[in-house]
């Protein structure tokens, strides 16, 4: 199957749950920022997954099978036989094609982005895996439409993979500095307005994850309205490319996305974001007087 979209909705996952070409990925994290500040706890969501999941879903933990785990830097990509091995041990190969989910970006939130889903569904086609879409809304949506869960462990027999690596999709902390410069090349912050005004990389602008979606049901908005919050930073022209970059990698998978899915092709992502542009001296800040 290759014209699977890159966002699907419940409907279409339900109509769709018992093709047996798909495969589904839970790629649920729990983050959660302490009341004091400070860096934001982790935790798997595997507990949550063997509690009740989309029927056919598999668990893919992002903090421990999915990410570089002799990095400095939480979620960096891990080197591409491993990322390879672990997804053909899940049954996701050449002959699939993949829907992913999570259950929202963060504990007690109700802001509404699917960006662990996004992050896993970038990193596969970043190592080529093109049949991977993310299903809008993640579970909070499912479960709010009454569809069931189930609490039977999947698994799929291993698969075969030959895809390409796409260099083109992620950028590096150079790439960034020679995008400062560069008229073609425009720099999406994806955080915050508050964070980017606190501390950005020059010359970059701001769209905010989180102001996608509606955060009572879930649903993105209209074509139209996600369009116009791209336009004014010139992110849309198809003439420019755009590095996205937020904290730690995550949420720029999501304004990546959908930057790919509003028809903008030449998008990356900036994989170490503001974790390690700004452990570096040498990297240029822009920070608030406030």
């Amino acid at each position: 199957m290759n014209d699977i979209p890159l966002i699907v909705t419940t409907e279409w996952l339900e109509e769709h749950l018992y093709d047996p070409k798909l495969r589904i990925l839970d790629a649920t994290v729990f983050m959660k920022f302490p009341e004091g500040g400070g860096p934001p706890n982790l935790e798997t969501g595997r507990a949550s997954y063997e509690k009740g999941h989309i029927l056919g879903a598999v668990y893919a933990d992002l903090l421990g099978d999915f990410s570089d785990k002799d990095s400095d830097l939480p979620f960096t990509v891990p080197t591409r036989d491993e990322f390879v091995k672990k997804m053909t041990e899940l049954g996701i190969g050449d002959d699939t094609y993949t829907v992913i989910y999570d259950q929202n970006a963060l504990v007690g939130e109700s802001v509404a982005a699917s960006y662990w889903a996004s992050r896993l569904a970038w990193q596969m086609r970043y190592e080529g895996f093109d049949n991977v879409a993310i299903l809008e809304g993640g579970l909070q949506k499912w479960q709010a439409e009454n569809r069931g869960l189930s609490t039977e462990q999947q698994t799929y027999p291993a698969a075969d993979f030959s895809g390409k690596r796409r260099t083109e999709m992620l950028a590096t902390k150079e790439d960034v500095r020679q995008a400062m410069d560069d008229e073609k090349t425009v720099l999406l912050n994806s955080l915050s307005p508050e964070e980017f005004q606190a501390a950005h990389i020059p010359s970059s602008t701001n769209v905010f994850f989180g102001a996608h979606a509606d955060e009572e049901t879930k649903s993105l908005y209209h074509e139209d309205q996600l369009r116009a919050s791209f336009e004014e930073t010139g992110a849309l022209d198809p003439d420019k490319k755009v590095i996205t970059y937020c904290g730690g990698g995550i949420a720029a998978t999501w304004n990546a996305l959908l930057l790919n899915n509003l028809g903008q092709p030449n998008v990356a992502v900036y994989d170490g974001s503001m974790n390690e542009w700004a452990s570096d001296p040498s990297c240029p800040i822009i920070k608030s007087e406030a």
